[in-house]
């Protein structure tokens, strides 16, 4: 059988159409916040527990990310399913937790039937429904009207704009409570260190640098052919060159090497401090990797040595190091 071919003219349309309801329904949605929503942030702050997220079918599937972000964003969470509720999960409630219950209806009966229980227990109920006149907005401590005029789906059955409502509001709560907590990018970054966000905001330059008997490093008396074998041991492509202190005072590499090469030269005899670049770029061993790749794509360089705070060698570092530790 044959697979049916949708017109592209009315398959683009529609995409159309339907970007444009649910974009509607988000600004009615901005439109109608008020102190309501004021409420629920006071509350989640206030919260000594976790925020338990709780809703079903789509409902479900949208409470599961906003607990995520929550989450990830400074605000302890975590999703119940409301149909395994009474059967043992609303021990995981407790009177310091914040229950954050989602359903477009306001009148699902899972979480309708669970609503005296949670209040039992002394826990606090933030409902997220299309309909404040429902039996879950009545009973909840602060309402969030996620309501919308009217579904994307053609048949106005199927939940789309008012699942991309509820998503972008529990959005907004977590910036929300992000924002009064203070939560940093630092904070963010410890929350997905497996992530290359998390990478990108956590790695420093000291935890991917070669340092010890791995750095590259020639004194200021070296010959060239002193340098070039200290390269070839280290295996960077590069040495720095430092004075008695062991202060960098230049740094040689294969580019040099090649520059060099175009002029007459004794090999025996050539001093590597005639032959370095003086005053070469460095950078911290704490700051971040990140700032290190953006550093050598700036200067166009693969190679980076990196000091103290008296300009003291320390490590030295390569694009190949970065991309290694996922920072690139």
């Amino acid at each position: 059988m044959q697979a049916p071919h949708p017109d592209p003219e009315h398959a683009i349309t529609l995409a159309r159409q339907v970007l444009d309801i649910e974009a509607d329904a988000l600004r009615a949605l901005a439109g109608r916040l008020d102190h309501a929503f004021v409420d629920a942030v006071q509350l989640m702050l206030a919260c000594r527990g976790r925020v338990v997220v709780s809703g079903m079918g789509k409902s479900g599937h949208v409470g599961s990310k906003i607990a995520a972000t929550l989450a990830s964003t400074g605000t302890p969470a975590f999703f119940m399913h409301p149909g395994e509720a009474s059967h043992g999960d609303l021990g995981m409630i407790t009177h310091d937790d914040v229950v954050l219950a989602l359903s477009n209806s306001g009148e699902s009966s899972e979480l309708v039937s669970i609503v005296p229980l949670i209040k039992r227990r002394g826990a606090r109920l933030v409902a997220m429904t299309g309909n404040p006149g429902s039996t879950l907005a009545r009973q909840a401590d602060a309402h969030l009207d996620a309501g919308v005029a009217k579904e994307a789906c053609p048949l106005n059955l199927a939940p789309t704009a008012s699942t991309t409502a509820a998503l972008a509001l529990g959005d907004a709560l977590a910036v929300a409570l992000l924002e009064a907590r203070g939560f940093s990018a630092d904070d963010f970054a410890r929350t997905h260190p497996g992530g290359a966000l998390g990478r990108r905001l956590l790695v420093r330059v000291r935890d991917v640098m070669h340092a010890g008997d791995a750095l590259p490093r020639v004194g200021l008396d070296a010959t060239l052919k002193e340098a070039l074998f200290e390269m070839t041991r280290k295996g960077l492509g590069m040495t720095a060159v430092v004075d008695a202190a062991g202060r960098v005072a230049g740094l040689f590499t294969d580019g040099d090497l090649r520059r060099t090469l175009e002029h007459p030269f004794d090999l025996q005899q050539a001093k590597i401090a005639e032959l370095m670049t003086r005053n070469p770029k460095t950078i911290r061993a704490d700051e971040l990797a990140a700032a290190a790749v953006e550093r050598m794509e700036t200067l166009k360089i693969n190679g980076l040595l990196a000091v103290d705070a008296d300009n003291a060698l320390v490590g030295a570092l390569n694009m190949h190091d970065l991309l290694r530790a996922g920072v690139v």
